[in-house]
């Protein structure tokens, strides 16, 4: 066979996992596979976060890849291909071609984006303890922001600059229509609509690529998502500041409280679901998923909530409880339906992402209250530890396949 045919068809499969939100380990281990499949035997791959560099006999090949979104059901395609190879299901051409396919698939139209993000905004506005109208506002500001994204963003400018004028944009609709009168929790609303924007991809597989000991990927990864955080906050941050232009003083804000008719687990538990599978849908995962991911996200969301509300336990410490078991039930649900646990865990940790932090710590800096910036920025930053504790908690602990072996039992 020509080598070189195999390794162009081994880096070709890894560049698609890389670009669409796989994992560095996973890509590493794709492109080995199937060049070792088909003969090659003498195969080295590094791979960055936003690169791949592979070599055999007589091969070497280097490309960059840049940091970009992410379409998960290209990862989900790709890990079936390297199954079928392993078991003899595809020969050379049939890859090729495969390879192909993959390579061309559409993401999930615009209209399923836009109401996703209509409903995942409306969700977590929910979620972080807005009332129901408040929730309105969030899904109308949700939905114009990503209309933006898709329109203007995404195609015409950096994604620095779309991140911070998106969360101006979204922000700025949220006071606007509380100065109308309309929404009773604004920093609920404003957490709402923001929170499309949130980076999950880069946050949690920069966690996973510093469990697996990629720790020049996994920093990577993780300053690209605090940097988003940033640019969020600064355009959340902006929109006070306009606002106070216009109106010749800053909004003030009550101090973050959860509205009574939504507080009940009745209330919360339908609302993770939805807020989880809204993000499923931004994050590409495959349709037939889309349970999968809410009842993921639900289940870390209903630990959480116990766990706040009848122990003493720190919010942080629960945090990384509530995470442990998202990150249990993104493995079992792996094992189960043969598929990358990265489509479950991205998803399904959304409801435990501190995002009233970031809004609070953005706030408290433009009205000039440091103080407050720095506790509100710190509660963040020690829920944001709690989460990548937990995950590479069990990462650590089903490093050997534990989990895995003990569920198959």
């Amino acid at each position: 066979m020509n080598n070189t045919k195999i390794m162009n068809l081994a880096y070709e499969a890894g560049s698609i996992l890389l670009e669409n939100g796989a994992e560095i380990s996973r890509v590493e281990d794709t492109i080995q596979r199937i060049a070792q499949h088909y003969g090659v035997d003498d195969v080295n791959v590094f791979v960055l976060s936003n690169g791949i560099m592979a070599t055999s006999n007589e091969y070497a090949r280097t490309k960059f890849i840049p940091i970009k979104g992410s379409s998960l059901d290209k990862v989900v395609a790709v890990n079936q291909l390297s199954r079928d190879i392993s078991q003899g299901r595809c020969d050379l051409n049939m890859l090729e071609q495969r390879l192909k396919e993959i390579r061309a698939m559409k993401n999930k139209p615009a209209w399923e984006q836009i109401i996703a993000a209509a409903l995942g905004s409306a969700a977590f506005c929910i979620i972080f303890g807005g009332g129901f109208f408040d929730s309105v506002i969030a899904t109308i500001a949700g939905m114009i922001l990503w209309i933006f994204m898709l329109l203007v963003g995404k195609h015409h400018l950096s994604r620095i600059i779309s991140t911070v004028l998106g969360g101006l944009l979204a922000s700025f609709l949220c006071i606007s229509t509380f100065r109308l009168g309309f929404g009773t929790h604004l920093s609920n609303m404003i957490i709402g609509a923001v929170i499309p924007l949130i980076p999950g991809v880069a946050f949690t597989n920069g966690i996973r690529d510093l469990a697996n000991e990629d720790y020049i990927a996994g920093v990577t990864r993780l300053l690209d998502a605090l940097l988003t955080f940033f640019c969020i906050a600064l355009g959340v941050a902006l929109a006070f500041v306009i606002d106070s232009l216009i109106y010749g003083h800053l909004q003030m804000l009550d101090p973050l409280v959860a509205s009574a008719e939504t507080a009940s687990l009745y209330v919360q538990l339908p609302a993770a679901f939805i807020g989880t599978w809204a993000f499923a849908v931004l994050f590409g995962v495959p349709r037939k998923y889309y349970l999968d991911c809410g009842l993921c996200g639900m289940l870390g969301w209903l630990l959480y909530l116990l766990l706040i509300n009848n122990t003493s336990l720190s919010p942080t410490i629960i945090a990384f409880f509530a995470t442990v078991l998202v990150a249990v039930t993104a493995l079992i649900q792996s094992i189960i339906r043969k598929c990358p646990v990265t489509v479950f865990l991205i998803s399904g940790i959304f409801p435990l992402v501190p995002g009233a932090g970031i809004f609070w710590t953005s706030y408290n800096i433009v009205s000039d209250n440091l103080y407050a910036a720095t506790q509100t920025g710190l509660v963040a930053i020690k829920a944001t530890i709690a989460i990548a504790a937990g995950i590479l908690f069990v990462m650590e602990i089903n490093s050997k396949n534990r989990i895995g072996k003990l569920f198959l039992k």
